[in-house]
């Protein structure tokens, strides 16, 4: 299927292109007045779980553990976490813990995706809007993850392995029409070619090398950030900017992420 980006992507030197998604790949598409083109449009109001007093008791708590980017904590108030997690664990929901989603796989603490989506967008290749240009996601799983990018971000690319996965992402981002990501059924250690480069890289597995396919889709002046396993067979995080011939890695503090895996499932 030959698609067009809705947001092309203005990496320094970097001209618009047409991309060509894999078939089945979803691209959601939105009206002008959808979120994603005006992602901090007030929200009603709601009750319970719907209420924004839930999602900016969430918020304070980031911004007191440390996440200091404003546009990033505009984000994870305006998402609804609740709805992309079974309705079992939905009291949850706004809790700093991860959670399970089905097939072995887990949505990240807010916490820590506030940490990783901050730490990308410290890099250079900003927006002058403050929003990343192209980002590509490695393992999509119930979407969260990509809809905050999705609002912090020009453009976002998420590849999943697992179908069942990517199933219900699409249908948890669906009803939010965000014109500006699209999601790819594939194996996340090739990364997505077609959309390269990428002004940020960001993972939600860790295995004990970052597969050189993500580091030739990385742009220079990039940045990609994601769990890897040190010498003694823990996860740390890592952040890599890559410059014209050479790349600076930065080694921070211990985390938990799935085993990063080859293939589809």
């Amino acid at each position: 299927m030959k698609q067009k980006p809705s947001f092309p992507a203005k990496v320094d030197g970097l001209a618009p292109k047409k991309v060509h998604l894999a078939k089945g790949a979803a691209h959601f598409t939105g009206s002008a007045k959808s979120s994603a083109l005006d992602p901090f449009a007030a929200l009603a109001s709601g009750v319970g779980l719907d209420s924004t007093k839930v999602r900016e008791s969430m918020v304070q708590k980031l911004a007191q553990q440390g996440v200091q980017d404003e546009m990033l904590l505009r984000a994870f108030s305006c998402i609804e976490r609740h709805k992309f997690i079974d309705t079992a664990l939905a009291n949850q929901a706004y809790e700093d813990t991860s959670l399970p989603i089905g097939f072995g796989q887990t949505i990240s603490k807010p916490n820590v995706i506030g940490r990783m989506i901050e730490l990308l967008r410290q890099g250079k290749n900003l927006m002058i809007t403050g929003k990343l240009s192209r980002v590509l996601e490695i393992g999509t799983g119930c979407g969260y993850q990509a809809a905050i990018l999705g609002q912090v971000s020009k453009e976002v690319y998420s590849i999943e392995r697992i179908q069942g996965l990517y199933e219900k992402a699409k249908e948890n981002l669906r009803p939010m029409r965000f014109p500006n990501i699209h999601l790819i059924l594939g194996d996340g250690m090739l990364g997505f070619a077609q959309g390269a480069p990428y002004a940020g890289i960001i993972s939600a597995a860790g295995g004990e090398n970052i597969p050189t396919a993500w580091l030739d889709q990385l742009a220079v002046g990039g940045r990609l950030v994601a769990p890897i396993s040190n010498e003694q067979g823990s996860q740390v995080l890592v952040v890599i900017d890559k410059f014209e011939n050479s790349y600076k890695r930065s080694f921070l503090e211990p985390v938990n992420f799935v085993p990063l895996l080859s293939g589809v499932a």
